[in-house]
């Protein structure tokens, strides 16, 4: 079922005795795009189909998620996904004209590669993420710090995977995803073992200065000025609980020379709720930039 939607062959490389599973579909200029928790590379299924065509591009699992291994002992905060990602694209030999297309979580995760590596760095493209601290005039979501903090809510994702079928409901606004397309978001995490990275992600969000990551974050936020001169497209859903106004508004603070399009009736799962608004979107980014 899973394969009739995702129709892409499967490629794994070995990190640290696990296999991080990656799609590398298509030639020309890369396009890495980063998926976010709880989702997995399927997420980007139906962009990756519309580019690969024009472009070289990569999706990878970060590990824990998708088709990549779930190692109970890894590493798992956003600095090990970032290092993964660079480790990847150098087995690609990928070292220029990078397209970075990022969500969720691979907002953080891309933009700290993207820190680390600017020389590497062509275009972005931005769909309800961040790239910095949790903004001042935002709320941290009562759900999350409920997964985040409390045994409770971590017995909740892992035995019964409430974060990720709670996601698959409340993200989309304007179309409720099918059953097939339900269950292949869910098919990853079917398992106590196989959901410890849906938590993990959640407990590693940094908050406070004593929080593990928070100065990576701090870092990476203080560097974004050198992409001002980067060609960046902003696609948002407004109706995303989590990333809202507040995130957009500091997107564009940060990048005042993006092109944003916003879309009032999205979720967080943008690309499952506007994707034949926003594909074209990004078709014509690539060709005018």
């Amino acid at each position: 079922m899973v394969k009739n939607l995702y129709p892409f062959k499967n490629n794994y490389l070995e990190l640290n005795g696990s296999r991080y599973h990656y799609v590398n579909e298509g030639k020309g200029q890369p396009v890495v795009m980063l998926h976010g928790n709880p989702t997995w590379s399927f997420y980007y299924r139906n962009l990756i189909s519309a580019l690969c065509d024009n472009y070289q591009v990569i999706a990878p699992d970060h590990m824990g998620c998708g088709l990549s291994d779930k190692p109970q002992d890894y590493n798992y905060t956003f600095d090990q996904r970032a290092k993964d990602v660079a480790a990847l694209l150098d087995h690609l030999e990928i070292t220029e004209n990078i397209t970075l297309v990022v969500h969720d979580w691979g907002g953080m995760i891309g933009m700290l590669f993207a820190t680390r590596f600017p020389e590497r760095i062509k275009r972005i493209v931005v769909l309800n993420t961040a790239g910095f601290h949790l903004p001042k005039s935002k709320m941290f979501p009562w759900p999350l710090w409920i997964c985040r903090n409390t045994r409770f809510g971590a017995f909740l994702v892992r035995r019964f995977n409430a974060f990720c079928r709670i996601a698959a409901r409340v993200c989309v606004k304007q179309r409720p995803l099918t059953k097939e397309v339900k269950a292949a978001y869910l098919s990853p995490y079917d398992s106590w073992e196989n959901r410890i990275a849906v938590l993990r992600f959640v407990q590693d969000i940094p908050l406070v200065k004593k929080d593990p990551g928070y100065d990576l974050i701090s870092e990476v936020q203080e560097n974004l000025s050198q992409f001002l001169q980067t060609p960046m497209l902003i696609c948002w859903g407004k109706k995303d609980f989590v990333f809202d106004y507040h995130f957009l508004e500091e997107w564009i603070k940060y990048f005042p020379q993006a092109q944003v399009h916003r879309f009032p009736k999205s979720g967080h799962y943008i690309l499952e709720d506007s994707g034949e608004q926003i594909i074209p979107l990004i078709q014509s980014f690539l060709l005018e930039t």
